[in-house]
């Protein structure tokens, strides 16, 4: 058989953790935020910025444990400042995160 004729295997999809209730899903379907080298903290659309990053479903309740346990600020690193927490708070509204995200633990 020749590499041509041979079926391509579908492209794998980075799994990623959810820190609010620990689902693993598709780096695609959750936000990222990001502690840039310059220490500051920001919420990745692009799921590009150089740095060290979290991922949240985005779904309220998974926003709401992540934040209340202190586990965006122990991934992170650092303390996560109130604005970034809107910014990921307006992020996960805008991608119609009202609820539960169905998934089980």
């Amino acid at each position: 058989m020749t590499k041509a004729s041979r079926p391509r295997r579908p492209k794998r999809q980075p799994l990623r953790t959810c820190l609010g209730c620990g689902a693993k899903r598709p780096k695609k379907e959750l936000i990222r935020v990001v502690r840039v080298p310059s220490g500051t903290v920001r919420v990745d659309a692009s799921g590009r910025l150089a740095g060290r990053g979290a991922y949240v479903c985005p779904s309220e309740e998974c926003l709401r444990g992540a934040a209340k346990g202190r586990k965006l600020e122990r991934a992170l690193e650092v303390p996560v400042p109130d604005d970034v927490l809107d910014e990921l708070s307006r992020a996960v509204a805008a991608a119609g995160g009202a609820g539960g995200d169905g998934s089980t633990r």
